[in-house]
C-alpha cells in the first residue's frame, strides 16, 4: 500500500494544479488519481501520489464525497411491454434502497446511438446502475467518465455486477421436469449475447448431462432474430412440436416466452400438463393468469435492485478512504438466490417432490470466473 500519511510535513497551499504540473497530467487526472477514482492505470495513479507527495500535499483534505446523485440506465430493448414485468421491480427496488439513503434516482431508457455520455455528464450523477444486456462498447464509455458503475442481470469481465443465479435456475427447472417422469427435455432460449440467458441454457445441458441424457441440439430452439418476443417465442414453440418426436416438457428462459410456448401448444390441442409440461423463468406477475399456473424460478427482483445500489455504495467507500490509495481490487461478482416454485404447468394434483428433489439435490458444476 503506498504511504500518503505525510500530515506532519504537509503543505497547505499545494494544490491539484500544482501536482499536475509536477506528474505531466491534466488536473483531472490528479483528481481521479487523489480519490482513488477508476480509469486510470496503476502506474498513472502511483506517479500522480508521488508528485503529490513530493510537494507535500496534505491528504488529509481529502474527504468521501456521500453519493447524492445515481443514474439507472435500461437498455431501450428492455424497455418493452415483454421486459418490464422484470426489470420495474427491479428498478423499484433501487429506488427504495435510494431513498433509505437520501440519493436521488433518475432513469434513463437509452439505446447505443441516443448519445448517451452527454445525456450522463447532463444528469451528473455520481453513480450509474446498469440493468439487463448492455453493448460492451456502451459499458467501456461509461467507464471512461470516471463514475463508479455496477452492472444488474449482467456479467462482464472487470466489471462490478449483480445477478440472479441463472445457471442453478436452469438446472433447477429441467431437474424438475426430469423428476417429474419427462424425458425429451426442450429448451426455447432468447439472445443468446444475453449472459443471462447463456447461464440458464448451461443450467439445462448440465442437468440432461447428469441423467445421463444426450444433448439433442433439435430440442433447442432459439428465438429468430428481429422479431418481438409473441412471434419469436410462438415460433420456436411451433418449432419444437413439428419435430418427429417432439418434447413432453420445454424450460423457456423467460415466464413471457414460457406463456406464450403454453397458448401455442393449447393452439395444437395439448392439454398442458397432461401432453406437455412448461417452465419458466423470472415469476413474474401474470406467471399466475395463464391457462394453468407457471412453474417458474423465482428472483427476487426488487432484492436484485437494492443489491445493485448497496454494491455501487460500497464500491465508493472503498475507492474514497482517505489517505489510503491501493491497486484497484478485482470486480465484485454478487449472486442472488433463486427458488423453483411448482404450480400447475408442469405437475398434476396431488403430485409430490421425490425424495432426491431439485431444491434439495445439490447439482455438480462450477461457474467460470
Amino acid at each position: 500500500m503506498a504511504d500518503t500519511d505525510n500530515t506532519a510535513t504537509a503543505k497547505p497551499g499545494v494544490t491539484i494544479r500544482d501536482i499536475a504540473q509536477v506528474a505531466g497530467v491534466s488536473a483531472g487526472t490528479v483528481s481521479r488519481a487523489l480519490k482513488n477514482e477508476p480509469g486510470l492505470t496503476e502506474v498513472t495513479r502511483q506517479m500522480v501520489l508521488e508528485a503529490a507527495r513530493s510537494l507535500g500535499y496534505d491528504f488529509c483534505k481529502l474527504r468521501p464525497k456521500r453519493m447524492r446523485r445515481l443514474t439507472f440506465l435500461l437498455h431501450r430493448q428492455h424497455n418493452t411491454a415483454a421486459s418490464s414485468p422484470f426489470y420495474s421491480p427491479v428498478l423499484h427496488g433501487a429506488e427504495e434502497a435510494c431513498r433509505k439513503q437520501g440519493i436521488v434516482l433518475s432513469f434513463m431508457a437509452v439505446g447505443p446511438a441516443d448519445g448517451l455520455i452527454d445525456q450522463i455528464r447532463m444528469h451528473a450523477p455520481d453513480g450509474i446502475v446498469c440493468a439487463g444486456f448492455f453493448e460492451p462498447e456502451t459499458l467501456a464509455a461509461l467507464r471512461s467518465t470516471g463514475k463508479q458503475l455496477v452492472l444488474i442481470d449482467m456479467k462482464l469481465r472487470g466489471y462490478n455486477s449483480v445477478n440472479p443465479d441463472n445457471m442453478m435456475g436452469g438446472y433447477l427447472a429441467t431437474r424438475h421436469l426430469i423428476d417429474t417422469g419427462r424425458t425429451r427435455v426442450g429448451f426455447i432460449s432468447g439472445p443468446l449475447a444475453h449472459y443471462s440467458i447463456r447461464e440458464r441454457a448451461r443450467g439445462y445441458r448440465q442437468a440432461l448431462f447428469e441423467e445421463g441424457i444426450l444433448n439433442d441440439p433439435r430440442l433447442e430452439a432459439n428465438l429468430p432474430d428481429g422479431v418481438d418476443l409473441e412471434t419469436g417465442a410462438w415460433e420456436a414453440m411451433e418449432q419444437l412440436l413439428s419435430l418427429p418426436h417432439p418434447p413432453d416438457a420445454v424450460f423457456c428462459y423467460n415466464d413471457s416466452a414460457a406463456l406464450v410456448a403454453m397458448r401455442c401448444c393449447l393452439a395444437r390441442g395439448l392439454k398442458v400438463p397432461h401432453d406437455i409440461a412448461i417452465v419458466g423463468f423470472d415469476d413474474i406477475a401474470t406467471a399466475v393468469l395463464g391457462h394453468r399456473p407457471l412453474t417458474t424460478l423465482r428472483i427476487d427482483k426488487k432484492a436484485l435492485g437494492a443489491m445493485g445500489v448497496e454494491l455501487l455504495l460500497d464500491q465508493q467507500n472503498a475507492s474514497q478512504q482517505p489517505g489510503r490509495h491501493e491497486p484497484q481490487q478485482p470486480p465484485v461478482q454478487q449472486i442472488a438466490p433463486v427458488e423453483l416454485i411448482v404450480r400447475a404447468s408442469t405437475v398434476f394434483d396431488g403430485w409430490r417432490a421425490p425424495q432426491s428433489s431439485s431444491n434439495d439435490r445439490p447439482p455438480n458444476f462450477s461457474r467460470t470466473p
